[in-house]
């Protein structure tokens, strides 16, 4: 039985679980089913065995730092770790092994949780599924021939098959939800600021947010109000109060928007996932929750306006090492940074002027709104095999308008496909009202019993 992080702090804290026996157990996943599903790229045993003993110290002492003192947990390998080496799954910095941990890593560090080590990624979180690079990409656990999503993959497939009980994620574009959703946990983008990103490789600056993943929202809950919280060194980082994390906050008179042309008709998903749609507003329609339907701008002028500001700021990132040692990246990545170099700054320039118009749309459509809703994903994981370098530039998706606008959104399982493969709903609120997302979240997993089940290849 593997618990949720929600579950271990309670019995952490009644000490009727040791966080020793807890972390073995963790590190037995990792050895039963990392060589099927690459989760990891560096893993750090004796670190999360040293971690754990120092929290059951502390749990027999009764000076427990928390809910996260003594949770297993691993970092997506953009995070910088000191004297563990951050790669970003690339050549490029195989070797780097950084002096400082990163000021989120160091906020879970100081709550006590064991590491069990770095997690795959695409590589710079932008280019995958990559197979020519130093570590090959995770699988996904519910089908080991299917795709994660990206770019957090690792985290994804660790937390998915019980290897960690929560990891930290990047998105850019949709990196967390996106394995979020195909893997079947939960995973929330926060406000843009919310979280600190020093520390974090950089991707695309006006757009990349640091988040956690986990198996249900409430767990999201507990990883992200360790994590928030202003940083002076990132000049993104905001100082604003942070959200209430009450997840048992009333949610009556609460309005939530559906945005059915997204999903219905911008870019229709799968029967499954329009069902589990469906269900999550039903089950806001029981809690009190008002449903109406709220027009956006197309999804398609979120789609453009977001890869160009993405391929731009990703190329003025990684333009230096282009020009100085550009095969030392995988093909898939130097294929992507390529259309960023072919942009003109009036190109970007154009991105940023459609970007406000379409915040300014937004905001006047969704006045008196809550939440909104729309999918997260087409459908179930298609074969990683099946998934080109260009993939999702080709149709519009549904994370990236989250990134333009900068709003919270929570990606969490909501039924399964035909092929018996998780499907997602993707809940949305408005900036600094993550708490509530992750609410909504947690209301739709209560009711809906998915969290019951496990991918097949776990054995406990």
């Amino acid at each position: 039985m593997i618990p949720t992080i929600a579950e271990a702090a309670r019995e952490i804290a009644a000490k009727r679980l040791s966080p020793v026996e807890l972390a073995q157990a963790c590190l037995a996943r990792v050895e039963a089913h990392q060589p099927a599903l690459h989760a990891f790229i560096h893993l750090t045993a004796e670190r999360a065995l040293d971690d754990a003993r120092a929290a059951e110290a502390r749990q027999m002492a009764g000076t427990l730092r928390g809910p996260l003192d003594g949770i297993p947990i691993g970092h997506k390998d953009i995070y910088e770790t000191a004297g563990i080496p951050t790669t970003g799954h690339s050549a490029q910095m195989q070797d780097h092994v950084p002096e400082h941990d990163a000021f989120t890593v160091a906020r879970w560090r100081e709550a006590g949780v064991a590491l069990l080590g770095k997690l795959a990624t695409h590589e710079f979180a932008f280019g995958g599924p990559s197979f020519d690079l130093p570590w090959p990409p995770a699988r996904n656990p519910w089908d080991t021939e299917r795709f994660t999503a990206g770019s957090s993959s690792g985290t994804g497939a660790a937390v998915a098959s019980g290897m960690v009980l929560g990891g930290t994620g990047s998105d850019t574009g949709g990196s967390i939800r996106g394995p979020a959703a195909l893997c079947g946990i939960a995973g929330i983008k926060p406000s843009y600021g919310l979280c600190s990103r020093t520390g974090v490789l950089p991707l695309a600056h006006t757009l990349d947010t640091t988040g956690p993943m986990a198996w249900t929202s409430e767990d999201c809950a507990l990883l992200l109000e360790a994590m928030a919280g202003h940083d002076p060194a990132d000049p993104s980082s905001a100082s604003h109060p942070l959200p209430s994390f009450d997840l048992g906050q009333d949610l009556r008179a609460r309005r939530v928007g559906v945005i059915r042309h997204f999903h219905e008709s911008d870019h229709r998903v799968s029967d499954a996932t329009l069902r589990g749609i469906e269900e999550s507003l039903a089950i806001f329609r029981a809690r009190g929750m008002e449903v109406v339907e709220v027009t956006l701008p197309p999804l398609q002028d979120f789609h453009a306006a977001g890869w160009v500001t993405l391929a731009a700021e990703a190329w003025a990132v990684h333009e230096p090492r282009m020009r100085e040692k550009p095969m030392k990246y995988g093909e898939a990545l130097r294929a992507r940074l390529g259309m960023g170099a072919l942009l003109t700054a009036g190109d970007y320039l154009q991105a940023q002027r459609k970007r406000r118009e379409i915040i300014a749309r937004t905001l006047a459509a969704t006045e008196g709104v809550d939440l909104l809703v729309t999918a997260a994903v087409v459908g179930e994981a298609p074969r990683i095999t099946d998934v080109g370098k260009f993939a999702s530039i080709e149709k519009p998706g549904f994370t990236i308008p989250f990134n333009i606008l900068g709003w919270p959104a929570l990606s969490v399982c909501s039924g399964f496909g035909a092929g018996g493969l998780p499907v997602a709903v993707q809940i949305v609120g408005k900036p600094w009202q993550d708490g509530l997302v992750l609410a909504a979240g947690h209301a739709v997993e209560s009711e809906n019993g998915h969290r019951a089940k496990r991918p097949a290849l776990l054995r406990d």
